[in-house]
């Protein structure tokens, strides 16, 4: 399963590691995923999706 978000197109970034002596080993950082029920056209439908875009939707979803 994709870790990119479909609604923001966030995926993970790579860099490296660092230890004391500075050595350098790769890693990742994983966006943040979530599974959701939102409502699309009437039905409800499960997206995973980040965090930060079930905020923002949250958000402009709360102001109306």
């Amino acid at each position: 399963m994709s870790r990119v978000c479909p609604l923001t197109g966030k995926g993970p970034v790579s860099g490296n590691n660092r230890s004391h002596s500075l050595r350098a080993t790769r890693r990742r950082w994983n966006t943040n995923l979530q599974t959701r029920t939102l409502i699309v056209d009437g039905k409800e439908v499960r997206v995973r999706m980040s965090t930060r875009a079930y905020r923002s939707l949250n958000k402009q979803y709360k102001e109306r």
